[in-house]
Formats: structure tokens, sequence, C-alpha cells
């Protein structure tokens, strides 16, 4: 199984679910709920929650972002989903935030990760109680990184 090339504005209901999947299986809850009737890429895309997602290139890049996160970094889904991950944070703190993706990947998921981000136009933002997870299917295939987050606050 490998993730989707995402087009168009939100997720595949695929991806979506595959996000879904993994912060439930790791984390023994769920990240949302989806009501019934409603698919989980429109839940997961509108939900206040910042959600968002990389891939696993050398130098992994966004290939997800809901609604939340494109406003949060200011940019569109195009812009968002061909940026790589690590210009998501302040150049002095690149290598500090890749020790940290490879002790979520070791682990699988941290979930009370806090640090400054900078968006597109130069905002920095503090997030707070983040949880990053791994991506993986069901029998424990990698297929990248995801992190969530309700509490952010600009500095």
């Amino acid at each position: 199984m490998k993730l989707q090339s995402l087009q168009g504005a939100g997720a595949s209901e695929r991806h979506a679910q595959f996000i879904l999947d993994s912060y439930a299986r790791l984390l023994g809850e769920p990240l949302l709920t989806v009501a019934p009737g409603e698919k989980s890429a429109d839940a997961l895309f509108e939900s206040p929650i910042v959600v968002l997602s990389h891939g696993l290139e050398n130098d992994p890049v966004l290939n997800y972002g809901n609604r939340a996160a494109l406003e949060l970094w200011e940019m569109d889904w195009n812009t968002f989903t061909r940026t790589p991950s690590r210009l998501t944070a302040e150049p002095m703190i690149r290598a500090e935030r890749q020790q940290f993706l490879e002790a979520v990947a070791e682990k699988g998921y941290i979930d009370t990760y806090q640090g400054i981000r900078i968006s597109s136009a130069g905002t920095r933002f503090r997030i707070h109680e983040a949880v990053v997870f791994n991506l993986t299917d069901d029998t424990g295939h990698y297929y990248g990184q995801a992190a969530a987050f309700a509490y952010y606050a600009y500095v």
C-alpha cells in the first residue's frame, strides 16, 4: 500500500482514514469522531485540530494539511503539499527537529511535543501538546509521520 498522491483541497478518503487509523492504533483513542454518513476526509479537513503529514522522501515533503494547518502556515493546498517538512521550522532549530522526528520514528509517537514553527509569511508560533505519530498500516509498514495539535500561540 502506498500513500496516494493527493490532489485538490484535502486528502483522499483513503489518506484521511490512514491518518485516523494510525492515530487510533498508536494512541488507543480516536483523533476525532466522524459523524454517521460523514466522510472521514471531510471531517479531518474541517477539524479545528491542526493535522498535517509528510511522506518518506529523503527530505520529507508535506503531503497533507487540513484547513486549520493551511491557515496556520498561511499556504494554499498546492503550496503546502510541495513544501519540505523541515521548512516549517526556523533554520536554527532544524537539527533539533530532525533528532525529534527520528525519536518518533523509533517509538511510534510522542504526545507532549512543543516547539516554535514558522509560517510561509514568517509568522512565528509555538505549538503545545502536539502528538507526532508514525503513519503505519495495520501490518506495521511505515509510510511517514503526521502531527496533530489543538494548542498554539503566536510569538
